[in-house]
């Protein structure tokens, strides 16, 4: 596995399994989450509102017998759970089902139109400093947005968990990828694949099938290959699990990189 360093040293993997559909399918969701494990990911990233709850309970489950001081785990709280009340109560939820007593990152998931940051920071960091969260972050969260949450939070702003691969450039538009290349904040790629959409492009076949690996390898080691990036595919098919650790071992040009930055839709 390869990492990238927080502010204080701690080491992220920088590939994570991704388990935004799970909660519907308990045997083959638990299933994945043992095979990953067993695969050699440490980096599991799930929510409150995957499958109502489920897919930390599925989590929960698969990582018993584990070292979970080996593990990292990333949750989220719902937008609509940002209240000062509330951010506790959904954090205690979250524990129980995945079976420990702290989380390694936890991210507001969405931003609230209506309850201010201020109030949702001064419970956030009271859990960190309860230790039952290590780290802090946000999802889906604009420059100006993370600006804020830089000065409402007592610790560091580990990430910003954002949509971003091949086809979905907007955090190079928007400047989220630069604000966080500046600021020492990993950025999350969610949907690295597009539901499979990369997997099938002709555009990256040809240069996939010359370098020996596959079209999906070669759209996450793009990624992986920008400052301060880091992805979490999903997938509950352990070959596939297999062929996105795959991307780990592929090693991009500048040409390369040029060539693949042109596929922007």
């Amino acid at each position: 596995m390869r990492y990238r360093n927080l502010h204080d040293g701690r080491p992220v993997p920088i590939l994570g399994l991704g388990t935004a559909s799970f909660g519907r399918d308990r045997n083959r969701e638990f299933n994945a989450v043992r095979a990953a494990l067993d695969l050699g990911y440490t980096h599991i990233d799930t929510a409150e509102g995957y499958g109502s709850g489920e897919a930390e309970r599925v989590i929960g489950e698969a990582i018993k017998g584990h070292d979970r001081s080996k593990l990292f785990i990333t949750t989220k709280v719902a937008p609509e759970h940002l209240g000062a009340a509330d951010v506790p109560r959904s954090l205690e939820g979250s524990l129980s089902r995945l079976q420990t007593d702290y989380v390694d990152l936890y991210l507001i998931h969405w931003p609230s139109a209506t309850i201010p940051l201020e109030e949702t920071f001064g419970a956030l960091n009271e859990l960190v400093s309860r230790g039952q969260v290590r780290y802090l972050g946000v999802s889906n969260f604009s420059v100006a947005q993370m600006e804020e949450s830089f000065r409402l939070t007592d610790s560091i702003l580990a990430a910003n968990q954002v949509r971003y691969s091949l086809l979905h450039r907007e955090p190079e538009r928007n400047g989220v990828l630069e604000y966080c290349q500046g600021h020492d904040v990993l950025l999350t790629a969610y949907t690295p694949i597009e539901k499979g959409r990369l997997s099938a492009s002709s555009e990256l076949a040809g240069m996939a099938g010359d370098k020996g690996c596959t079209p999906v390898q070669l759209a996450l080691a793009w990624l992986l290959s920008q400052e301060q990036v880091i992805t979490i595919p999903e997938s509950k098919n352990r070959s596939h699990l297999e062929e996105n650790l795959g991307a780990l071992e592929v090693e991009l040009s500048a040409e390369e990189k040029g060539e693949l930055d042109r596929l922007a839709s």
